[in-house]
């Protein structure tokens, strides 16, 4: 994967080697009734790359946004990736760029990952018809018989996967809430059960993950050509899937999100676009979500009070549903609130997304700052998460500071914001809370020495080991 980023940086300096004397004459050229924010081009034709990726790979990554907070002001340029950028590290303007529609701003994302993705992506897509995908999948996400059919799945991959844990072995928590998490997440999407299928197609999907970043060359044996042949496989797949649901009649009552974009009256969506956005939604099972279920373990070691505090919360409601012999809802996780308080200091502190890339598609003036036309706005998470202006000792993990907070603030941004927010958010939180109960009602553990890895996606260095030991309850 690093040797991914230096392919990267390298595309990016030849890029900025093109624009940036044209940039500079442009900058100097033109007048607004607002200033460029303060800050920095960089070195001729790189920028400020290279200061950016080393600040990243370090345990404090947010160090390059600190450093030109200090000296330019929470919104500041810069040069970024081969674009002139301006980086918003405050909280109001993340929040405008977010909430923004697409006559202001549209995602800019590096070139290898829009060609794995796809025009039709839900991710690249502006106007209606992302409005349209955003929308039915998102009401589907939210529906009481999606969370009870994920409750019912989490549940059993969860105790299939915690039936093989031995106490003289170590278990890797990364790798087992990956497993769990995509098993869940394709099933929701697809419909498809665990077996040869499903294995084929998470084998196909980390290799097509493999080529997000990647320098963006499409000739056989490059990293972008084997990503892409990855996804001809997938996308094979999801085709058979959906031609036998029209073959044997769309069910009217979804049980997927591909019966969901199928049932669609507007006939918008091809089995193109279906396909395409399946495989986007798969980035979560592989990703996100289990790195959050991860992450709330690594911090839980590190932190004893709350993990007492945690477990008997946990072991009172399991000794309730016991006494009265009811299984646990989906209702019964989330209604956990100490629970729900260490996920949200998670997502926090995890920063698990660091920000959003848009581009500017007009002149933008926002709380007297230009963003100009053609330039990236980079609204960056982290620093706002970690600001010690907004959170007592910030880089402490400290769930109770969320007992009397509101999480719809505009300085707390996990999910994103907008018409683009992640519209899986009650899902992750759904998963994460079931994964926590079974694994602390049912497990004592003592975690090896690990540490985060930020770049160029958040993962723990060793995979998160852990040593269980089954509680013996009476």
């Amino acid at each position: 994967m690093d040797n991914i980023w230096v392919v990267f940086v390298s595309a990016a300096i030849f890029l900025s080697a093109i624009l940036y004397r044209n940039l500079r004459s442009r900058i100097r050229s033109s007048t607004y009734r607002s200033p460029l924010p303060l800050g920095t081009l960089g070195w001729p034709f790189i920028g400020e790359t290279i200061d950016f990726i080393s600040s990243a790979y370090s345990d404090r990554p947010e160090t390059f946004m600190d450093k030109r907070r200090r000296m330019y002001g929470k919104v500041f340029k810069s040069h970024i990736f081969g674009s002139p950028t301006i980086v918003s590290t405050d909280a109001e303007v993340s929040r405008f760029i977010l909430q923004s529609d697409a006559k202001s701003f549209v995602p800019s994302y590096p070139k290898s990952l829009t060609e794995l993705m796809g025009k039709s992506s839900i991710l690249l897509i502006n106007g209606c018809l992302q409005r349209r995908i955003h929308g039915l999948i998102g009401a589907f996400f939210k529906s009481p018989q999606l969370k009870a059919q994920i409750t019912r799945d989490m549940q059993k991959y969860v105790q299939e996967s915690i039936a093989n844990w031995r106490d003289d072995h170590p278990i890797y928590i990364q790798d087992e809430a990956k497993n769990i998490a995509f098993k869940v997440l394709v099933k929701a999407l697809i419909s498809l059960d665990p077996g040869g299928e499903m294995e084929f197609l998470k084998k196909q999907f980390q290799e097509f993950m493999a080529g997000l970043m990647s320098l963006p060359i499409n000739v056989p044996g490059s990293r972008l050509y084997r990503s892409l042949q990855a996804k001809k496989k997938i996308v094979k797949l999801i085709h058979k899937i959906i031609q036998a649901k029209r073959n044997s009649g769309i069910s009217r009552v979804p049980k997927d999100v591909a019966d969901v974009l199928l049932n669609d009256a507007s006939e918008q969506l091809t089995d193109d676009i279906i396909s395409d956005n399946m495989i986007d939604l798969m980035i979560p099972g592989e990703d996100s979500v289990p790195i959050l279920m991860t992450l709330a373990i690594k911090y839980l070691s590190d932190c004893p009070t709350a993990l007492q505090q945690l477990t008997e919360e946990n072991m009172k409601l399991k000794r309730l549903k016991d006494q009265v012999g009811e299984p646990l809802s989906w209702h019964d996780y989330l209604s956990l609130p100490f629970t729900q308080n260490v996920i949200t200091e998670t997502l926090r502190m995890g920063n698990i997304i660091i920000g959003v890339m848009r581009k500017a598609m007009k002149d933008i003036e926002i709380k007297g700052y230009l963003i100009p036309k053609g330039w990236c706005a980079f609204a960056y998470f982290r620093s706002v998460h970690l600001d010690e202006n907004l959170y007592d000792w910030p880089y402490q993990f400290n769930p109770w500071r969320w007992q009397d907070s509101d999480t719809s603030d505009c300085s707390f941004t996990p999910f994103g914001g907008g018409q683009r927010l992640c519209p899986g958010l009650d899902l992750a939180r759904l998963e994460a809370s079931i994964f926590l109960h079974h694994f602390v009602t049912q497990f004592r553990w003592v975690a090896e020495e690990d540490s985060i890895v930020n770049f160029p996606t958040v993962r723990m260095k060793k995979r998160m080991p852990v040593w269980v030991k089954r509680r013996r309850e009476p």
